[in-house]
């Protein structure tokens, strides 16, 4: 069902200068930021030769990553993401195993444009996970 790691995202409190330290300190190649309205989110992407970094920060006070920030006021890690073939197959996969999907457990559109499910973190070892449909 899963296929290859297609992110790691980090909660940050600012953005800007998140994308700034990476591109700076670290040499890295970073997308233009990208508002996610129904995800409350705003993100960039730090490119890797085999993955992602995503950087997110709060789109306003009711994002869950205000909320996140508020227990974690420098940030940090917020969830992994796996890629999947078939998202509703790999949904109903989990949920007959027992796995809750957040929200109303049908897959929103992602950064990337494509279909993702977000899986709770208690299922899977304390871990927020993403599935993105490829």
């Amino acid at each position: 069902m899963l296929g290859r790691l297609n992110h790691v995202a980090l909660a940050v409190p600012d953005l800007g200068a998140a994308s700034e330290h990476y591109r700076e300190m670290l040499g890295a190649s970073v997308s233009e930021a990208q508002a996610l309205p129904e995800h409350g989110v705003r993100v960039v992407f730090v490119e890797l030769g085999n993955t992602k970094i995503e950087l997110l920060e709060p789109l306003g006070e009711a994002s869950p990553i205000a909320a996140f920030l508020a227990k974690n006021p420098k940030g940090g890690m917020h969830h992994v993401c796996y890629e999947v073939a078939d998202i509703r197959a790999a949904r109903d996969r989990l949920v007959e195993s027992g796995a809750r999907i957040l929200g109303d457990g049908e897959p929103k559109i992602g950064a990337h444009g494509r279909p993702v499910l977000f899986i709770h973190p208690g299922d899977l070892f304390g871990t927020l996970t993403e599935l993105e449909e490829v």
